[in-house]
């Protein structure tokens, strides 16, 4: 029988409640607004993502991860780039990232402690903005957000996936750069838009069976 749920820590955010629950060793949830945003059970797709986007990063990369939730993107990162890789994450709450370096240590082993990582309490589109305007800032851009590309986003407008922001990824990434993008399902409009600026697109669905997310891996040639 499963133990119930025990809430460890709750913050308000302009976005609705912030928590952070517990049911047994390894066992957590992040809601907002009480909606489940990660569960530590179902981290395939976040760790391919890790993994198929820095996969083939080479000595001295720079890497930008958009979302640090329970660190499990960022272990994967982190297992896969060159040791001399430097990896900045992007996470709007702080809290979160206080969960990471407690409670949520024991997913990763300790992840966000690792030296070559540097969390920025900031919004990622505005470190892709600041990465496109130095044109090439770095080698692979991971955005594992709790709401990735679908159907509804605005095509030109919205700030990771409309073609106004996949433009910015493009400069903020160096030649040969990739970015990889978590989503829930297939969205066809945002691979094309991709495509359209010039991008080599891959589209991933990790896993056998089930319910399953998609991952998206897009290469500046």
């Amino acid at each position: 029988m499963s133990k119930p749920w025990v809430t460890l820590d709750s913050r308000e955010t302009p976005d609705g409640t912030l928590e952070l629950r517990r049911r047994d060793k390894g066992d957590f949830l992040i809601l907002i607004g009480g909606r489940v945003l990660m569960n530590s059970r179902a981290s395939r797709s976040e760790e391919v993502l890790g993994i198929r986007t820095c996969r083939d990063l080479q000595p001295g990369a720079r890497v930008l991860v958009g979302g640090l939730g329970m660190g499990m993107t960022l272990r994967a990162v982190l297992d896969t780039v060159p040791e001399d890789a430097t990896v900045v994450v992007a996470e709007l709450h702080p809290v979160v990232a206080e969960w990471c370096r407690g409670p949520l240590a024991e997913l990763t082993n300790g992840a966000v402690l690792d030296p070559r990582v540097t969390v920025a309490l900031s919004d990622v589109a505005d470190c892709i903005r600041e990465a496109a305007e130095e044109e090439g800032g770095y080698d692979a851009i991971v955005l594992d957000l709790f709401e990735g590309p679908h159907a509804r986003t605005n095509a030109e407008k919205d700030p990771l996936y409309g073609r106004r922001a996949i433009d910015r990824t493009w400069r903020a990434l160096r030649r040969g750069g990739i970015a990889g993008i978590w989503a829930e399902a297939p969205e066809q409009g945002f691979e094309l838009r991709l495509k359209k600026r010039g991008f080599a697109v891959e589209g991933l669905r990790p896993g056998k069976g089930g319910f399953r997310h998609w991952v998206v891996l897009a290469r500046r040639p």
